[in-house]
Protein backbone atom coordinates (compact mmCIF):
# COMPACT_ATOMS: atom_id res chain seq x y z
CA UNK A 1 0.00 0.00 0.00
CA UNK A 2 1.42 3.58 -0.80
CA UNK A 3 2.08 5.42 2.07
CA UNK A 4 -0.39 8.54 1.41
CA UNK A 5 0.73 11.92 2.61
CA UNK A 6 -2.39 13.26 2.40
CA UNK A 7 -3.65 14.25 5.61
CA UNK A 8 -7.21 14.95 7.23
CA UNK A 9 -7.96 17.00 9.58
CA UNK A 10 -10.55 16.23 11.94
CA UNK A 11 -13.04 19.67 12.13
CA UNK A 12 -14.73 20.51 14.79
CA UNK A 13 -18.35 20.20 12.89
CA UNK A 14 -16.83 15.98 13.95
CA UNK A 15 -16.19 17.17 17.87
CA UNK A 16 -18.67 16.80 20.75
CA UNK A 17 -16.80 18.59 24.04
CA UNK A 18 -17.69 17.90 27.41
CA UNK A 19 -16.44 20.13 30.33
CA UNK A 20 -16.23 18.71 33.39
CA UNK A 21 -15.46 20.92 36.96
CA UNK A 22 -12.17 18.67 37.24
CA UNK A 23 -9.22 17.99 35.54
CA UNK A 24 -9.73 14.54 33.80
CA UNK A 25 -7.70 11.44 33.09
CA UNK A 26 -9.45 8.06 33.45
CA UNK A 27 -11.88 7.67 30.40
CA UNK A 28 -13.83 4.22 29.42
CA UNK A 29 -16.89 3.66 26.89
CA UNK A 30 -19.32 1.01 27.70
CA UNK A 31 -19.44 -2.29 25.68
CA UNK A 32 -23.20 -2.27 25.02
CA UNK A 33 -24.26 -0.78 21.41
CA UNK A 34 -26.53 1.49 21.90
CA UNK A 35 -29.83 1.27 21.44
CA UNK A 36 -33.02 2.63 23.54
CA UNK A 37 -32.95 0.92 26.20
CA UNK A 38 -28.95 1.21 27.04
CA UNK A 39 -27.49 4.59 26.20
CA UNK A 40 -24.02 4.26 25.34
CA UNK A 41 -22.39 5.21 28.63
CA UNK A 42 -19.20 6.82 29.31
CA UNK A 43 -16.98 7.10 32.42
CA UNK A 44 -14.46 9.65 33.33
CA UNK A 45 -12.31 10.03 36.47
CA UNK A 46 -11.00 13.50 37.90
CA UNK A 47 -7.24 13.52 38.72
CA UNK A 48 -7.05 15.71 41.85
CA UNK A 49 -4.12 15.57 43.92
CA UNK A 50 -6.29 15.04 46.89
CA UNK A 51 -8.07 11.92 48.60
CA UNK A 52 -11.63 12.54 46.91
CA UNK A 53 -11.76 12.23 43.75
CA UNK A 54 -14.70 11.74 41.69
CA UNK A 55 -16.65 9.12 38.97
CA UNK A 56 -18.91 10.65 36.50
CA UNK A 57 -21.48 8.47 34.06
CA UNK A 58 -22.14 10.23 31.02
CA UNK A 59 -24.63 9.62 28.39
CA UNK A 60 -23.65 9.82 24.80
CA UNK A 61 -26.00 9.62 21.70
CA UNK A 62 -24.23 9.31 18.89
CA UNK A 63 -27.43 10.07 16.89
CA UNK A 64 -27.91 13.58 17.96
CA UNK A 65 -24.18 14.38 18.86
CA UNK A 66 -24.76 15.16 22.69
CA UNK A 67 -23.46 14.28 26.16
CA UNK A 68 -25.13 14.66 28.90
CA UNK A 69 -24.66 14.26 32.44
CA UNK A 70 -26.85 11.94 34.81
CA UNK A 71 -26.10 12.97 38.57
CA UNK A 72 -27.00 10.33 40.53
CA UNK A 73 -24.46 8.09 38.52
CA UNK A 74 -21.73 10.57 39.36
CA UNK A 75 -19.98 8.93 42.72
CA UNK A 76 -16.64 9.34 44.93
CA UNK A 77 -14.00 7.73 44.62
CA UNK A 78 -10.41 7.30 46.39
CA UNK A 79 -7.33 8.69 44.99
CA UNK A 80 -7.83 9.83 41.13
CA UNK A 81 -8.10 6.55 39.68
CA UNK A 82 -5.96 5.24 37.35
CA UNK A 83 -7.95 3.46 34.83
CA UNK A 84 -11.21 3.10 34.30
CA UNK A 85 -13.13 -0.02 31.99
CA UNK A 86 -16.75 -1.45 31.92
CA UNK A 87 -16.77 -4.76 31.48
CA UNK A 88 -16.01 -6.06 28.29
CA UNK A 89 -19.22 -7.81 26.89
CA UNK A 90 -22.23 -6.80 29.00
CA UNK A 91 -24.29 -7.77 30.77
CA UNK A 92 -22.36 -9.73 33.21
CA UNK A 93 -23.09 -12.70 35.37
CA UNK A 94 -22.55 -10.60 38.16
CA UNK A 95 -25.18 -7.94 37.00
CA UNK A 96 -29.31 -7.29 36.14
CA UNK A 97 -29.66 -7.18 32.46
CA UNK A 98 -29.96 -3.53 32.50
CA UNK A 99 -26.84 -2.70 34.89
CA UNK A 100 -23.09 -2.23 33.82
CA UNK A 101 -19.96 -3.15 35.65
CA UNK A 102 -16.99 -0.65 35.62
CA UNK A 103 -13.66 -1.24 37.52
CA UNK A 104 -11.42 0.83 38.35
CA UNK A 105 -7.67 1.24 39.67
CA UNK A 106 -6.11 3.45 42.36
CA UNK A 107 -5.27 2.22 45.99
CA UNK A 108 -7.38 -1.17 45.17
CA UNK A 109 -9.10 -2.80 42.02
CA UNK A 110 -13.05 -1.48 42.70
CA UNK A 111 -15.96 -2.99 40.51
CA UNK A 112 -18.91 -0.48 40.83
CA UNK A 113 -22.63 -1.84 39.50
CA UNK A 114 -24.17 1.00 37.56
CA UNK A 115 -27.69 0.74 37.82
CA UNK A 116 -30.11 2.70 35.88
CA UNK A 117 -30.32 5.84 38.75
CA UNK A 118 -27.73 4.35 40.85
CA UNK A 119 -24.39 3.46 41.22
CA UNK A 120 -23.68 0.51 44.04
CA UNK A 121 -20.04 -0.78 45.13
CA UNK A 122 -19.84 -4.37 44.62
CA UNK A 123 -15.95 -5.11 45.52
CA UNK A 124 -12.96 -4.10 46.94
CA UNK A 125 -9.84 -6.70 45.80
CA UNK A 126 -6.51 -6.01 47.72
CA UNK A 127 -3.87 -8.02 46.39
CA UNK A 128 -1.41 -7.38 49.10
CA UNK A 129 -1.69 -10.75 51.43
CA UNK A 130 0.25 -9.48 54.28
CA UNK A 131 -1.26 -5.89 54.46
CA UNK A 132 -4.60 -4.09 54.67
CA UNK A 133 -3.25 -2.08 51.72
CA UNK A 134 -1.51 -2.64 48.59
CA UNK A 135 0.53 -0.75 46.34
CA UNK A 136 -1.05 1.59 43.71
CA UNK A 137 -1.80 0.05 40.72
CA UNK A 138 -0.86 1.67 37.87
CA UNK A 139 -3.16 0.08 35.75
CA UNK A 140 -5.57 -2.82 34.48
CA UNK A 141 -6.55 -5.13 31.74
CA UNK A 142 -10.18 -6.97 31.74
CA UNK A 143 -10.20 -10.37 29.86
CA UNK A 144 -12.55 -10.14 26.95
CA UNK A 145 -12.36 -13.75 26.42
CA UNK A 146 -12.62 -14.65 29.70
CA UNK A 147 -14.65 -11.63 31.27
CA UNK A 148 -13.96 -12.83 34.84
CA UNK A 149 -10.02 -12.12 35.40
CA UNK A 150 -8.85 -9.46 35.03
CA UNK A 151 -5.18 -8.12 35.54
CA UNK A 152 -3.80 -5.60 37.16
CA UNK A 153 -0.13 -3.87 37.50
CA UNK A 154 1.78 -1.86 40.09
CA UNK A 155 4.37 -0.31 41.35
CA UNK A 156 5.57 -3.19 43.38
CA UNK A 157 6.82 -4.94 40.08
CA UNK A 158 3.97 -7.49 40.03
CA UNK A 159 0.96 -8.17 37.75
CA UNK A 160 -2.02 -10.09 39.76
CA UNK A 161 -4.60 -11.97 37.65
CA UNK A 162 -8.31 -11.88 39.70
CA UNK A 163 -10.97 -14.26 39.36
CA UNK A 164 -13.39 -11.27 40.29
CA UNK A 165 -16.60 -13.76 40.44
CA UNK A 166 -15.00 -15.36 42.87
CA UNK A 167 -13.28 -12.41 44.55
CA UNK A 168 -9.97 -14.15 44.47
CA UNK A 169 -6.56 -14.03 43.62
CA UNK A 170 -5.99 -16.61 40.31
CA UNK A 171 -1.94 -15.56 40.41
CA UNK A 172 0.29 -13.00 41.41
CA UNK A 173 3.59 -13.01 39.44
CA UNK A 174 6.50 -10.69 39.86
CA UNK A 175 6.68 -9.62 36.38
CA UNK A 176 9.52 -7.08 36.16
CA UNK A 177 12.78 -5.62 38.09
CA UNK A 178 11.14 -2.22 38.10
CA UNK A 179 7.19 -0.48 38.97
CA UNK A 180 4.51 -2.30 36.09
CA UNK A 181 3.02 0.49 34.03
CA UNK A 182 0.49 -1.40 31.91
CA UNK A 183 -0.41 -4.42 31.41
CA UNK A 184 -2.97 -6.19 28.31
CA UNK A 185 -4.02 -9.48 27.90
CA UNK A 186 -4.00 -11.35 24.01
CA UNK A 187 -5.55 -14.68 24.58
CA UNK A 188 -7.70 -15.97 27.51
CA UNK A 189 -4.27 -17.07 29.34
CA UNK A 190 -1.64 -14.72 28.25
CA UNK A 191 -0.98 -11.24 28.71
CA UNK A 192 1.90 -8.82 28.20
CA UNK A 193 3.29 -6.05 30.74
CA UNK A 194 5.46 -2.72 30.83
CA UNK A 195 7.59 -1.40 32.88
CA UNK A 196 10.03 1.20 34.01
CA UNK A 197 12.52 -1.56 33.67
CA UNK A 198 12.13 -0.98 29.79
CA UNK A 199 10.79 -4.46 29.00
CA UNK A 200 8.17 -5.84 27.60
CA UNK A 201 7.52 -9.03 29.02
CA UNK A 202 4.53 -11.61 27.95
CA UNK A 203 3.28 -14.29 29.91
CA UNK A 204 1.37 -17.34 29.60
CA UNK A 205 -0.55 -18.73 33.03
CA UNK A 206 -0.11 -22.52 31.82
CA UNK A 207 3.61 -21.87 32.75
CA UNK A 208 4.34 -19.02 35.02
CA UNK A 209 7.65 -19.64 35.54
CA UNK A 210 8.41 -18.13 32.42
CA UNK A 211 8.39 -14.57 30.69
CA UNK A 212 9.12 -13.80 27.04
CA UNK A 213 11.17 -10.47 26.57
CA UNK A 214 9.67 -9.10 23.26
CA UNK A 215 11.40 -5.61 23.39
CA UNK A 216 13.50 -3.46 25.15
CA UNK A 217 14.38 -0.21 25.37
CA UNK A 218 17.49 1.42 23.32
CA UNK A 219 18.28 2.90 26.29
CA UNK A 220 18.76 0.93 29.21
CA UNK A 221 16.15 1.69 31.49
CA UNK A 222 14.18 4.08 29.31
CA UNK A 223 10.59 3.45 31.36
CA UNK A 224 7.54 2.34 28.87
CA UNK A 225 4.57 3.98 29.81
CA UNK A 226 1.94 1.98 28.16
CA UNK A 227 0.81 -1.14 26.17
CA UNK A 228 -1.57 -1.74 23.74
CA UNK A 229 -2.31 -5.24 22.15
CA UNK A 230 -4.19 -5.19 18.65
CA UNK A 231 -7.24 -7.60 19.08
CA UNK A 232 -7.87 -7.53 15.51
CA UNK A 233 -4.42 -9.20 14.96
CA UNK A 234 -2.56 -10.54 17.92
CA UNK A 235 1.02 -10.50 16.49
CA UNK A 236 1.05 -6.72 17.19
CA UNK A 237 1.27 -4.40 19.85
CA UNK A 238 2.12 -1.59 20.38
CA UNK A 239 4.09 0.97 23.34
CA UNK A 240 5.55 4.29 24.39
CA UNK A 241 8.47 5.45 25.78
CA UNK A 242 8.63 7.70 28.85
CA UNK A 243 9.63 11.39 27.23
CA UNK A 244 9.92 10.26 23.82
CA UNK A 245 7.84 11.53 20.46
CA UNK A 246 7.63 7.79 19.26
CA UNK A 247 5.27 4.95 18.91
CA UNK A 248 6.95 1.42 19.27
CA UNK A 249 5.37 -1.20 16.65
CA UNK A 250 6.08 -4.41 17.21
CA UNK A 251 5.50 -7.97 15.76
CA UNK A 252 5.90 -10.66 18.84
CA UNK A 253 7.34 -12.79 15.91
CA UNK A 254 10.06 -10.75 15.33
CA UNK A 255 11.13 -9.81 18.92
CA UNK A 256 13.74 -7.25 19.88
CA UNK A 257 13.05 -5.23 16.47
CA UNK A 258 10.35 -2.76 16.14
CA UNK A 259 8.39 -3.37 12.66
CA UNK A 260 7.85 0.24 12.19
CA UNK A 261 8.34 3.67 14.50
CA UNK A 262 5.85 6.33 14.48
CA UNK A 263 7.82 9.75 14.47
CA UNK A 264 5.54 12.39 13.54
CA UNK A 265 4.75 13.70 16.68
CA UNK A 266 6.37 17.05 17.93
CA UNK A 267 6.48 15.94 21.83
CA UNK A 268 6.12 13.14 24.07
CA UNK A 269 3.44 10.62 23.41
CA UNK A 270 1.05 9.54 26.43
CA UNK A 271 -1.65 7.61 25.08
CA UNK A 272 -2.50 4.95 22.25
CA UNK A 273 -5.31 2.87 20.82
CA UNK A 274 -5.95 0.34 18.16
CA UNK A 275 -9.00 0.54 16.20
CA UNK A 276 -11.38 -1.67 17.54
CA UNK A 277 -12.89 -2.68 14.36
CA UNK A 278 -9.55 -2.91 12.10
CA UNK A 279 -6.05 -4.77 12.54
CA UNK A 280 -4.28 -1.30 10.42
CA UNK A 281 -5.50 1.25 12.61
CA UNK A 282 -3.90 3.16 15.63
CA UNK A 283 -4.86 6.38 17.06
CA UNK A 284 -1.92 8.20 19.65
CA UNK A 285 -1.93 11.43 21.48
CA UNK A 286 0.74 13.18 23.55
CA UNK A 287 1.60 16.79 24.36
CA UNK A 288 1.71 18.70 21.21
CA UNK A 289 -1.66 18.70 21.37
CA UNK A 290 -2.36 16.32 18.88
CA UNK A 291 -4.43 12.95 18.52
CA UNK A 292 -2.95 11.22 15.42
CA UNK A 293 -4.51 8.36 13.75
CA UNK A 294 -2.27 6.06 11.38
CA UNK A 295 -2.82 3.68 8.96
CA UNK A 296 -0.03 0.71 8.88
CA UNK A 297 1.25 -0.39 5.32
CA UNK A 298 2.16 -3.57 4.37
CA UNK A 299 5.64 -1.87 4.11
CA UNK A 300 6.74 1.19 4.99
CA UNK A 301 8.81 3.63 3.21
CA UNK A 302 12.18 4.78 3.47
CA UNK A 303 11.10 7.94 4.95
CA UNK A 304 8.81 6.36 7.88
CA UNK A 305 5.07 6.72 7.89
CA UNK A 306 3.09 10.06 8.01
CA UNK A 307 -0.35 9.80 9.53
CA UNK A 308 -3.67 9.30 7.47
CA UNK A 309 -5.33 11.88 10.10
CA UNK A 310 -4.72 14.33 12.71
CA UNK A 311 -6.89 16.60 15.51
CA UNK A 312 -5.38 19.09 17.51
CA UNK A 313 -6.85 19.86 20.66
CA UNK A 314 -6.10 22.95 23.13
CA UNK A 315 -3.85 21.23 25.67
CA UNK A 316 -1.57 18.31 26.02
CA UNK A 317 -3.78 15.29 25.77
CA UNK A 318 -3.51 12.46 28.24
CA UNK A 319 -5.74 10.19 27.68
CA UNK A 320 -7.66 8.42 24.66
CA UNK A 321 -10.38 5.73 24.62
CA UNK A 322 -11.69 4.71 20.92
CA UNK A 323 -15.08 2.97 21.60
CA UNK A 324 -15.51 -0.94 20.88
CA UNK A 325 -19.20 -0.10 20.36
CA UNK A 326 -19.24 2.49 18.27
CA UNK A 327 -15.73 2.62 16.33
CA UNK A 328 -16.55 5.96 14.59
CA UNK A 329 -15.79 7.54 17.79
CA UNK A 330 -12.60 8.20 19.73
CA UNK A 331 -12.47 9.95 23.00
CA UNK A 332 -10.10 12.48 24.13
CA UNK A 333 -9.12 13.95 27.53
CA UNK A 334 -7.22 17.06 27.95
CA UNK A 335 -7.00 19.62 31.07
CA UNK A 336 -10.88 19.61 32.21
CA UNK A 337 -12.05 18.58 29.03
CA UNK A 338 -13.31 15.78 27.15
CA UNK A 339 -13.81 15.11 23.46
CA UNK A 340 -15.09 12.84 21.30
CA UNK A 341 -14.16 12.49 18.03
CA UNK A 342 -15.82 11.37 15.09
CA UNK A 343 -13.44 9.69 12.92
Amino acid sequence: MENSTQESHLGSDNCITYESPYPLYAMSFSSIHHHHHHPQRIAVGSFIEDFTNRVDILIFDPETFSIRTQPTLSFEHPYPPTKLMFHPNAPSSLLKSSSDLLASSGDFLRLWEIRDSSVEPVSVLNNSKTSEFCAPLTSFDWNEVEPRRIGTSSIDTTCTIWDIEKGAVETQLIAHDKEVYDIAWGEARVFASVSADGSVRIFDLRDKEHSTIIYESPQPDTPLLRLAWNKQDLRYMATILMDSNKVVILDIRSPTMPVAELERHHASVNAIAWAPQSCRHICSAGDDTQALIWELPTVAGPNGIDPMSMYSSGSEINQLQWSAAQPDWIAIAFANKMQLLKV
